[in-house]
């Protein structure tokens, strides 16, 4: 059974679903004390004990565990019924290659913030330059600018991205330049949404936030590449990385411009 687009939870209502999950976790989890009846089309407080025991001793098909909340995302179903079973991410298309291209040219440069916690650097105020700005400035929403930039000028096209170095700027306005939002909820529900060239927004509160590009998209994990970042995740970081980071670790959301 293929996964169906939405966290399925206690009180879902297909029967169909239940019963296949039901069956699943009695045949992994192999005890008959937490035996459940697969006639029975109720997603209850003994399924939701079931799923916790089954996230507690599975991972997922990276090694890394599950999320121990009763609930079957993507990646608990994917664990359940094999990666297979959930549906592929969209493709990039020509444009957002190119913006990616750029973005792992930064990446292997590699950019750093020189002097260090400065939000400066010759590269850097490159970026920031981009938007408009000097110096000394948080520079994550720059730098995907600048990627986008870049790649519209390789093509001879117009840069479609809302020209901003603010992240929550970014989600308010990037609707009004064809753009589409995608809601964190709904992109946990259905990470076949999501694809390379995809914008991830973060929500740290008082105006503050972060944003990266999606490099890959791999059930409920995405690759990123990130400026202003390091290998804590942190949104004052010193440079532009790689990450891995579980979909549902994106609080606001993802805005895709046209492929």
């Amino acid at each position: 059974m293929m996964y169906p687009g939405r966290i399925v939870k206690q009180g879902e209502r297909d029967a169909a679903i239940v019963a296949a999950l039901k069956e699943r976790l009695n045949q992994s989890l192999g005890d008959e004390s937490l035996r459940l009846d697969p006639a029975n089309p109720n997603f209850g407080v003994n399924m939701r004990q079931a799923v916790k025991l089954f996230q507690a001793r599975n991972v997922d098909d990276q090694g890394r565990a599950l999320r121990q909340d009763g609930e079957v995302g993507s990646l608990t179903w994917a664990a359940l019924f094999g990666p297979d079973t959930v549906p592929a991410p969209r493709d990039a298309g020509p444009f957002m290659a190119e913006v990616l291209k750029v973005a792992v040219k930064e990446l292997q440069r590699p950019v750093r913030e020189d002097p260090r916690n400065s939000n400066r650097g010759p590269i850097v105020e490159q970026y920031l330059r981009r938007v408009g700005l000097n110096p000394g400035f948080a520079w994550c929403c720059a730098f995907v600018y600048y990627c986008f930039d870049e790649a519209a000028q390789q093509q001879g096209r117009g840069n479609p991205m809302v020209k901003t170095a603010g992240c929550l700027d970014h989600w308010r306005r990037a609707g009004e330049h064809g753009a589409t939002l995608i809601p964190a909820r709904e992109a946990t529900n259905d990470p076949s949404r999501l694809g390379p060239g995809s914008i991830f927004i973060m929500d740290h509160g008082q105006g503050m936030g972060h944003t990266g590009l999606v490099e890959q998209c791999d059930g409920g994990w995405i690759t990123t590449i990130e400026g202003n970042t390091d290998a804590s995740k942190t949104r004052e970081g010193g440079g532009v990385y790689r990450l891995t980071r579980k979909i549902n670790e994106i609080n606001r959301g993802f805005i895709q411009y046209p492929a």
